[in-house]
């Protein structure tokens, strides 16, 4: 099975904020026969935290060399990387970590952004960027379109 990464923004919001997004995404992706991949998944134990921040949670998967083992094997092993920086307040250093590995691995990236104003604008990540939408189901269409032959 396809799969599409779906990468963006953790840190400073809650376990809701980060995560209804990525559900959304992942059930419309399932009904194309493609799997959206999270990295929330499996953190469920984090459900009740109103801001998810950089501390080091008791527990192997949210641990930093937990969150950066798997991030980087998802990165490169995905078939596409879709960031949604749709109302970042600030940028996601975790998430430009993730647009080089993307890149060294030759994925296509789904940029996800409003038109102006986003803290993520950047010449580089314009560059890495290979598709660029202001909606994200306009980013999941790109996606079907990519990943359906």
């Amino acid at each position: 099975m396809k799969t599409v990464y779906l990468a963006g923004p953790i840190r400073g919001l809650s376990y809701d904020g980060c995560n209804d997004w990525r559900e959304y995404a992942k059930e419309k992706l399932k009904e194309w026969g493609i799997a959206g991949v999270s990295p929330m998944r499996a953190k469920e134990f984090l459900r009740t935290e109103k801001i998810m921040d950089d501390r080091h949670y008791d527990h192997v998967i949210t641990c930093p060399t937990g969150i950066t083992t798997r991030d980087r094997f998802d990165t490169t092993s995905c078939d596409i990387l879709l960031a949604n920086f749709l109302g970042a307040q600030k940028i996601s250093i975790g998430t430009m970590i993730e647009y080089g590995w993307a890149d060294s691995a030759r994925k296509p990236i789904i940029t996800v952004m409003e038109k102006e104003g986003n803290p993520h604008q950047h010449s580089m990540v314009e560059e890495l960027t290979g598709f660029r939408v202001e909606t994200l189901d306009e980013g999941l269409l790109v996606a079907r379109a990519i990943l359906h032959h």
